[in-house]
Formats: C-alpha cells, sequence, structure tokens
C-alpha cells in the first residue's frame, strides 16, 4: 500500500529542495557541491532541474521526495522546513 505522500509531486515554481539544503556531491561546475541557501545552478528560469534524469546529478537530488510535512502549502513552508533540517543536521 501506498502512503499518501508517495503520490505527492514537485509543486512546480518552487525548488526549495534545490535552494534551502547543500550538496556535499560534485555536479558540473561545482566540484565541491553547494551551500545550503544557494539557489542550484542548474535549475532552469522555471525552477526545474536541467540534470534531471542525467547521470551528473547528484544521488541525494532524487533521494529527496516531496512529502506533505516537508512540503507545506507553499515553498515558504518548503523552505523553512528544510532550512531548520539543514541546521539540524550539520557537524558539529
Amino acid at each position: 500500500m501506498r502512503s499518501p505522500d508517495s503520490a505527492m509531486a514537485c509543486r512546480p515554481g518552487c525548488a526549495a529542495c534545490c535552494t534551502a539544503p547543500s550538496i556535499s556531491s560534485p555536479m558540473p561546475g561545482l566540484p565541491h557541491g553547494k551551500p545550503a541557501g544557494m539557489p542550484c545552478p542548474h535549475l532552469d528560469a522555471a525552477l526545474r532541474c536541467r540534470l534531471f534524469g542525467l547521470p551528473e546529478r547528484p544521488a541525494v537530488c532524487g533521494s529527496l521526495a516531496p512529502a506533505a510535512d516537508m512540503c507545506g502549502d507553499g515553498r515558504e513552508h518548503a523552505m523553512a522546513w528544510l532550512t531548520r533540517l539543514e541546521r539540524a543536521t550539520q557537524p558539529v
């Protein structure tokens, strides 16, 4: 049985998960990943991933799926949720 969150799709024009968290994996143009809070440079004007489906896309990007608790009712909620998660998981 699928959980309610498994059917959730990305919200157009959001890209919070491509902005709020840091990415430590290398990607084209960023051999050391990207810092938290920086929009991924591989987003297009519509905030869609230009690396989607390509082997250069970091594995972590494909592992973060939309979920009601993370995405909430808008981009602002998602940015706040992901920023809190980023801070809570930073090494001390």
